[in-house]
């Protein structure tokens, strides 16, 4: 069963390349955006960054969502112990797929994205907050510059890789 996190800044395309991912490897998709308290969202919305506090309610609902299927969920997994606390909730293996992009490519990203609740003036906090995955973490690297088939193919062939 796979269990794949789509991570990334704003504006990196993880709800494209998810659901490109989730059908590639025939796993349900879940955009984690969906997933966010209204409080969360209103408080973005209003162009306030989220804190550690606002997330624990949020990131615990990625883990159980990832425990109770096979899914691919786009989530930003900003920090180490935000895909920890995923990765102990879901109680299983996560495999993360990091969607890494130069700020001025996502920043016109983000711009392009009309009525989104997270506004251009949130990139630059969610940049400074970004912890990028270790060596000890599963994972694969993709730059966003390259085409969305060629990311996807990238990313299944990081999971062959993985698998023994």
């Amino acid at each position: 069963m796979s269990r794949i996190v789509v991570m990334g800044v704003s504006g990196c395309g993880k709800s494209s390349i998810g659901q490109a991912l989730a059908k590639a490897v025939g796993a349900a998709f879940l955009d984690g955006d969906d997933l966010h308290p209204a409080s969360n969202i209103a408080k973005m919305r209003r162009g306030e960054a989220l804190n550690d506090d606002d997330r624990a309610p949020w990131l615990a609902k990625v883990g159980k969502a990832l425990a109770a299927d096979n899914r691919v969920i786009a989530c930003s997994a900003l920090k180490r112990k935000y895909r920890d606390q995923i990765r102990e909730t879901a109680q299983a293996e996560v495999i993360f797929f990091y969607l890494r992009g130069q700020r001025e490519t996502l920043l016109q990203r983000v711009a392009r994205r009309p009525g989104h609740f997270m506004p251009a003036s949130l990139l630059d906090s969610q940049l400074a907050t970004f912890e990028e995955p270790l060596p000890d973490e599963t994972h694969v690297v993709a730059d966003i510059e390259q085409e969305p088939a060629a990311i996807v193919g990238l990313f299944l062939l990081g999971m062959k890789e993985m698998t023994p």
